[in-house]
């Protein structure tokens, strides 16, 4: 429309233009031109007269309207295109709408369904909650002991099938009611844990060895119960992580390994045959292997243990020599018994009979022959109480060194007390051992030279009695010598 007009205005400035030369001309004829100073010559455009005006107005008038139509009619369609557009988004509107509705009205009678479904099931279901209730605690109770069961080693679970510990987790913390499934082979598990606990089995499984490094190897298992499994006469330990057993970190001694070794070689129908049975499933063969030798139970006391250790051991020596001494000197005692009138140096009896004799052979009164007799028995009472004050010794000595020990294996429990301010008994495992360790080795050295010093006190007491007998009987012969003499 703008350029239609500018095009009409420009066409209409050019027409004027053309006119005014000619209406001038007619006004002044007899006028004499001027003479002008010459310019350039123009290009002389196309001339419109005021006759052809007219149909160009109404030409650019009539494109002008055939423009504005088709615009119009441009405008007309898209207008007619968004109405259409606009009804159709209406129409998914109205049906989302509906649709809404509808599964509104579905959910509420769903939910209402839902109601009473779950009313008519509590109230069909009864006891049956009770009874899962009872199912529950039961699955709980057994898991744990099927999981550390010795029969787990040898049922194979198949492949796809849920392991019976994991069954039972799982059934224990469920919160829907079992399946009919479910129940029995709850039943089954308890069931076969029952009547297999009683059973001696041999059976094939995977064996581990105490390398975590080396593969398991496949070795055929006699299983006593769900308490003991022996395999090439070693003892088994069952390890619930793996769900397999293992050999033991340790050796046994030799009479539990002979028993395992003929447990596994017994036939089958050999009757009753003797084995160990560990009720703990493993736990306190594996606490013997793990027992410290006397050794190590010396290495644990530290210096008050080689001290405790060093005075019992040369006790016992001295206490062997004592005994090796006076069994030699009551057999030959015993041999001058039986030979009275023969004295030899050789004993402490011919001594003293030896002594008797010279006193008497040199006269004097009964006082001097006494005296001398007596100087010849306390001459040889040394020799046999010999060691019996420093046994004694070490029988007081003893349990003193251990509580020293004790106190310091206290002292190193408190300090690792307080060093890692806590109560933690590994941490305190080795001041406690120690305090113990000290303690047994006192007592051990001191009970049994207790019994040895004893046994040395009634060896030296009977020499020394038959020795005080003898000088008794010496006396009385010089006496009755000497009295039949004056007579």
């Amino acid at each position: 429309m703008t350029r239609s007009r500018l095009a009409g205005l420009a066409l209409a400035m050019t027409l004027s233009l053309a006119l005014v030369p000619g209406g001038e001309a007619q006004q002044q004829p007899q006028q004499q031109p001027q003479p002008q100073p010459q310019q350039p010559q123009r290009p002389e455009g196309p001339r419109v007269t005021l006759e052809g005006l007219a149909p160009l107005i109404r030409e650019l008038r009539e494109s002008e309207a055939e423009l504005a139509q088709r615009r119009e009619a441009e405008f007309r369609a898209e207008l007619q295109r968004q109405q259409r557009l606009a009804r159709e988004a209406e129409t998914r509107r109205d049906r989302a709408e509906a649709r809404g509705n509808e599964l509104d009205r579905q959910w509420q009678a769903n939910d209402r369904r839902i109601a009473e479904l779950s009313e008519l099931l509590t109230q069909h279901q009864g006891n049956l909650g009770e009874l899962f209730g009872v199912t529950r605690q039961v699955a709980g109770d057994a898991a744990t002991t099927l999981g550390q069961s010795l029969l787990s080693a040898q049922y194979q679970t198949p492949e796809g099938t849920e392991e019976r510990a994991e069954f039972l987790v799982r059934l224990a913390a469920a919160r829907a009611l079992p399946s009919i499934y479910e129940l029995e082979r709850l039943w089954y598990e308890l069931l076969r844990e029952m009547t297999d606990a009683a059973k001696v089995v041999r059976f094939e499984t995977e064996v581990l060895s105490t390398d975590p490094a080396a593969p398991g190897e496949t070795r055929p298992v006699v299983r006593v119960g769900p308490f003991t499994a022996v395999s090439g006469g070693e003892f088994l330990g069952y390890l619930p992580s793996r769900r397999t057993v293992s050999l033991l970190e340790g050796r046994l001694p030799r009479e539990f390994r002979t028993v395992a070794r003929e447990l596994e070689d017994s036939p089958p129908d050999s009757g009753y045959v003797p084995a160990i049975v560990d009720m703990s499933r493993g736990s306190l063969l594996g606490v013997y292997v793990q027992r410290p030798n006397w050794l190590e139970r010396i290495e644990r006391g530290e210096v008050v243990g080689y001290v405790i250790v060093s005075v019992g051991i040369l006790g016992v020596v001295l206490a062997l020599f004592q005994y090796a001494y006076l069994i030699v000197t009551g057999f030959a005692v015993r041999a001058q018994l039986r030979n009275l009138d023969r004295p030899t140096n050789s004993n402490p009896l011919g001594r003293v009979l030896l002594a008797g004799k010279s006193a008497a052979a040199r006269g004097g009164d009964m006082e001097l022959a006494e005296l001398r007799i007596s100087e010849a028995i306390l001459r040889e009472t040394p020799k046999l109480e010999r060691f019996q004050s420093f046994l004694r010794l070490a029988v007081a000595a003893g349990p003193l060194l251990g509580l020293i020990g004790t106190v310091v294996g206290m002292i190193i429990t408190f300090k690792a007390i307080i060093a890692s301010g806590t109560s933690d008994p590994r941490l305190m495992a080795t001041g406690i051992g120690q305090a113990m360790i000290a303690t047994v080795l006192g007592l051990g050295i001191a009970i049994p030279l207790l019994f040895i010093n004893a046994g040395l006190a009634v060896f030296s007491r009977n020499i020394t009695q038959v020795l005080d007998e003898q000088g008794e009987v010496m006396m009385a012969s010089h006496a009755r010598s000497r009295k039949d003499g004056a007579a």
